[in-house]
């Protein structure tokens, strides 16, 4: 696997998912001298919600450095990823499985999975079907399924889905061309006033790459991940859950409101619970400073062992 280096110590790089899909993979190393080899040392993994490339993980990214490798990937069909090689392979057990390869791309060493909205599900069925060397999780913003169903706390997303969908197969280009003429700034101020932002900490430049990487993307594919993700769920595996893991919630998330969150903590006998306070899905930006510092505590405390 050709690896390209930054700066910053990242290196670029592609990992080949079962069927043959092309992943986009990019590694940070641990900041600062360590005493344990590379492959040893355990590497945080962040896992994007759907038609995410990244934007979620602007300031963490940085800050996980401190206590280990950072891994960061492209779904099939997202970001550098290539479309899927398998174009019925877009299910949340697909990506398990790509995440599956990706560790391996990168040595396949011991990980804490962190995964923001639908990034979640992926997480979670990553434990249930390659848990041997994940040493911990951090499920931000998001539920374990049926995200559809639970959309602004009712089922109307489950409803209009199936008539979204029919409409894109029957008019493909003038649904395309509605998609990509949406203008940036106008995508962001609708979204703030349906309240899906957190007004008094929005940033236009955080979100920005979101919307110009959305709207980019395939909306026909978009869409068939989006059904898979609303029938999967991983509810089942909550109770059995024995590795240290943190949920982490924005009180005013629309998306995947507070009550799922609460009931993840709730049923996992490990988890513990962090509330941001009037944040949205976009949580992890808004108030970057405290569910970074949580999130670095966590994984010192709860997965490398260390004291206070």
């Amino acid at each position: 696997m050709t690896r390209e280096s930054a700066g910053d110590g990242t290196s670029q790089a592609f990992a080949t998912a079962d069927d043959g899909t092309r992943l986009f993979v990019r590694t940070r190393p641990k900041r600062g001298a360590s005493t344990e080899p590379q492959s040893q040392q355990v590497h945080a993994v962040l896992c994007d919600g759907i038609a995410c490339d990244g934007f979620i993980w602007k300031y963490l990214y940085d800050d996980l450095a401190e206590v280990g490798p950072v891994v960061h990937w492209h779904y099939r069909g997202h970001g550098r990823s290539a479309m899927p090689a398998d174009k019925n392979r877009v299910d949340i057990a697909a990506h398990a499985d790509d995440l599956a390869a990706v560790r391996r791309s990168v040595g396949d060493p011991p990980v804490v999975l962190l995964g923001h909205s639908m990034g979640c599900q992926v997480v979670l069925e990553e434990l249930r079907r390659h848990g041997d060397k994940v040493r911990g999780i951090v499920l931000l913003c998001g539920s374990y399924g049926r995200v559809t169903k639970t959309f602004r706390g009712v089922p109307i997303l489950d409803m209009v889905l199936p008539k979204i969908v029919e409409a894109v197969h029957k008019h493909p280009a003038l649904v395309r061309a509605v998609w990509e003429r949406i203008p940036t700034e106008i995508a962001l101020k609708l979204a703030l006033k349906a309240g899906d932002l957190d007004q008094t900490r929005f940033s236009m430049e955080d979100m920005r790459p979101y919307v110009t990487h959305m709207r980019a993307m395939d909306l026909r594919l978009f869409l068939a991940m989006l059904s898979a993700a609303g029938e999967h769920s991983a509810e089942d595996l909550l109770p059995k859950i024995t590795v240290p893991t943190l949920v982490v919630a924005g009180e005013r998330d629309t998306f995947t409101p507070l009550f799922l969150a609460e009931s993840m903590a709730k049923s996992i006998p490990t988890a513990e619970l962090l509330v941001a306070k009037e944040g949205s899905h976009a949580a992890p930006l808004e108030q970057h400073e405290l569910i970074d510092e949580k999130i670095l505590a966590f994984f010192r405390e709860k997965v490398l062992g260390e004291s206070r």
